[in-house]
Order: C-alpha cells, then sequence, then structure tokens
C-alpha cells in the first residue's frame, strides 16, 4: 500500500513537474515557441517508443535469460533513476517561479481550481485530457484478456513491442504535424479522436460480426487478428497525443499555476480508472471497450469546441484573478 501511495505521487511529479520545468526553461533561455513541439515529439518518439521498448528487452533478459527474477525489472529501474537523478541535479537549473507569489498549497489549489472554472479552454482541455488518458489505461488492462479470451497461447512481449512501435510511428507523425504552421493541432486532434473511438469499438463489433472460437489454447483467432490490428491503430493516436496535448498545454494553461492545473486534471481520470477497474469484473470486456469508445468520441467533440474558440486571443481572465485575489489578501489582512 505504501508502495502505491508512493507510486502514485511519483507518477503526478512525472506528469507535471518535468513538463512545467521544461516550457518555462524554454521560454526563459528565448527560445522559440514551435521548438516546443519538435522537443514533445522526440520525448514522446525516444522516451515512449524506443526506450520502452529496450526496457521490455532488458526486462525479459534479466528475468528469462540471466534467470534474476520477477523483482529484478524493479531493480535495475531503482538504478536508472538515481543515475537519472544524479544527472539532473547537476546539470539543470532550478525554476522556483516567481517569489513575490509564494502561496501555501490550499491557495495554490484554489487559485487552479478559479483558473479551471474561469477558463473554458482549459476545462475543455482538462477535460480532454481525463477522456482519452482514462481510455488509455483502461485499454492498458484490457487488451491482454481481449486478445485471449479462450487462454491462446499470444506472444505478449512481441504484441507490446508492436505497440510500443505504432506508438513511434504516431509520435513522428505529430511532429511532422506540428512542425506545419498550416496545421492546427486543435484540428487534426479531431480527426484523432474518432479514428482512436472507431479502434476501441473493434472488439465489441467483432463479437457480433465475427463468430466467437469456444476452443481453449491454440493461436490467436482472427476476431484477435482484427482487434490486434485496431488496437495498433489506437497506440498509432496515443503516440500523436502526447506531443499534441503539451503543445496545447503550453498554449492554454498559465505559467503560473501549471504544475497545479495539470495535477487537478489527474483527479477525474483517477477516479474514472479506479470505477473501470472497480466494475472489471461486473461487465463484459465489450461493454468497457464500448465505453472508452463513447468517452473517446465525446473528447472529439470537445476538442471541436475547443478548435472554435481556440481562435479568440488568451482570455484576461487569469491575470484578472490574479489582481482580485491579492486585493481580497489585502483586505483580509486590513
Amino acid at each position: 500500500m505504501v508502495g502505491r501511495i508512493l507510486g502514485g505521487i511519483a507518477t503526478s511529479l512525472l506528469f507535471s513537474a518535468f513538463e512545467s520545468w521544461l516550457v518555462a526553461e524554454h521560454f526563459k533561455r528565448g527560445f522559440e515557441q514551435q521548438w516546443l513541439s519538435v522537443t514533445f515529439s522526440k520525448a514522446i518518439f525516444l522516451g515512449n517508443g524506443l526506450v520502452a521498448i529496450l526496457s521490455g528487452l532488458f526486462g525479459n533478459l534479466l528475468v528469462d535469460t540471466m534467470n534474476f527474477g520477477p523483482v529484478s525489472p524493479f531493480d535495475a529501474a531503482a538504478v536508472f533513476l538515481a543515475i537519472g537523478m544524479a544527472v539532473i541535479l547537476s546539470s539543470w537549473t532550478e525554476n522556483y517561479g516567481d517569489s513575490s507569489e509564494n502561496k501555501d498549497l490550499l491557495t495554490q489549489f484554489k487559485g487552479a481550481a478559479i483558473a479551471i472554472a474561469s477558463d473554458e479552454k482549459i476545462a475543455l482541455l482538462g477535460a480532454i485530457q481525463s477522456l482519452f488518458e482514462g481510455s488509455m489505461y483502461t485499454f492498458v488492462f484490457l487488451w491482454t484478456p481481449a486478445l485471449s479470451p479462450n487462454d491462446e497461447d499470444i506472444p505478449h512481449g512481441f504484441i507490446f513491442a508492436t505497440f510500443m512501435l505504432a506508438s513511434m510511428l504516431g509520435s513522428s507523425i505529430a511532429a511532422r504535424l506540428l512542425a506545419r504552421n498550416s496545421v492546427k493541432v486543435e484540428s487534426y486532434m479531431q480527426i484523432v479522436f474518432v479514428i482512436s473511438s472507431i479502434s476501441l469499438m473493434l472488439p465489441t463489433l467483432t463479437s457480433f460480426l465475427v463468430t466467437p472460437s469456444n476452443v481453449k489454447g491454440g493461436s490467436i483467432s482472427f476476431s484477435g487478428c482484427l482487434q490486434l490490428l485496431g488496437f495498433c491503430t489506437f497506440e498509432a493516436c496515443v503516440g500523436i497525443f502526447w506531443p499534441s496535448i503539451m503543445k496545447m498545454r503550453s498554449q492554454y494553461i498559465p505559467e503560473e499555476a501549471r504544475s497545479t492545473i495539470m495535477n487537478f486534471f489527474r483527479i477525474p481520470l483517477n477516479i474514472f480508472v479506479c470505477i473501470v477497474l472497480y466494475n472489471v469484473n461486473a461487465l463484459p470486456i465489450t461493454i468497457m471497450f464500448g465505453m472508452c469508445s463513447i468517452f473517446l468520441f465525446t473528447a472529439s467533440i470537445l476538442q471541436r469546441r475547443l478548435s472554435a474558440i481556440g481562435e479568440k486571443p488568451k482570455t484576461e481572465e487569469w491575470t484578472m484573478l490574479k489582481e482580485k485575489n491579492a486585493e481580497d489578501e489585502e483586505l483580509n489582512v486590513a
């Protein structure tokens, strides 16, 4: 239990602190905003793709070839994390934010909540992120039983590597799309969400269109092959999603509360995943994938709305909000 709590804290830091530091340092050094897209795409291609494949192969080497046991990949991960910490401590500069706006934790969360409620673009971005990532994490838990409903002998490691290759392909596509000034990220992401919705609908469709096999064991079925194709397409959409959502967060989320707002986005995401996993045995897999498909289609609708209002200049609500909070604090002091 302690490990899971610490893991949750580490995950929140992983998906907020590093990106916030990168965006702040990028503008601090006077780099062009367009270069952020290139950095995000390379991070997803190398980190979420290539490094994930190499890590899987290295973990398999430790367990199967060197017979160090199933805990050895976790021990190896701790070593690499320690190396990463040493590199960060020795080469990264610290970003303390604006020291004149030093606020306690409760005040920061209150300000972030008000910012989300007062700016429709931020609220839409948070809903889109929660819907997509919730569907993605649900997929992570369900793809194995979906491909082997009758205990078919499927090559899990090979399939995982294929997923990562598809994700790398998606990040490469995103890099080319983000490099074009004529292509809006808000526009093409609508199509990405629709494609991902169709991809995760395949398990539900194949259950009606393809006669299920009752034979235990054997190799992957025809229905499983169709689903695998859809899952690879979904992973390609995931590869496009990460650098694109990072790009949109850098555009719409104010720098003053970036980390806090990004962690706020994870609250509905975690609630959604917990509800889904709690009911995983109560609902058929086809229903679960159907729900994910609906959520992804809803994300495409919200993305369309974000694209419509994204043309407007950035609202001054955040500045007005800070001024109002400053006035309130002065009144409280008085």
